[in-house]
């Protein structure tokens, strides 16, 4: 994932200002806030500023996932070449939701909050969709989740790494 936000940073970097760049890299699956506070830290943004960029930046995808993502699926699958990789996507993301169908709230809550690969609010949402979670529950568990993701990314890259470099 480093190399991922990195290669984006740099590459956005050239067009946009640093704090967009966080911005940006907030809203992109896979790296989103986690990978955000990363490029803040390594790009000089400080940590005040980066951590509302990245919550507004990881949040603004999750309704419009929440709300569209089952219906994009299903048009997509009529396309042969999008139909296996959306299949895929699916059992994907339905793999990962055990915990999110046993506890559902904190469930989902855990498993946008807790920095893991696959985990954070893009493959929370795709889940909640697809498991028909209500809409208002998912969005306070995804906010909630954001929240724990913020405080742990915050000391991993401004806490921990502030004192290695």
């Amino acid at each position: 994932m480093d190399q991922i936000a990195v290669w984006f940073a740099s590459t956005l970097g050239q067009y946009i200002s640093e704090e967009a760049v966080v911005f940006v890299i907030s809203m992109i699956p896979i790296l989103e806030l986690r990978g955000g506070l990363l490029v803040a830290k390594m790009i000089g943004v400080p940590l005040l500023t980066a951590i509302p960029l990245c919550i507004v930046g990881n949040i603004i995808p999750i309704p419009f996932i929440l709300l569209f993502i089952r219906q994009i699926f299903k048009w997509l699958k009529k396309v042969p070449f999008f139909e296996k990789l959306i299949t895929k996507l699916e059992n994907r993301a339905m793999g990962k939701s055990d915990s999110i169908k046993r506890y559902e709230f904190w469930g989902l809550a855990l498993f946008v909050g807790i920095p893991l690969p696959g985990t954070g609010a893009w493959t929370g949402s795709l889940i909640a969709a697809l498991l028909d979670v209500d809409f208002k529950k998912a969005i306070v568990a995804e906010l909630v989740g954001i929240a724990m993701a913020t405080v742990i990314m915050s000391v991993v890259s401004y806490g921990l790494l502030g004192l290695l470099f």
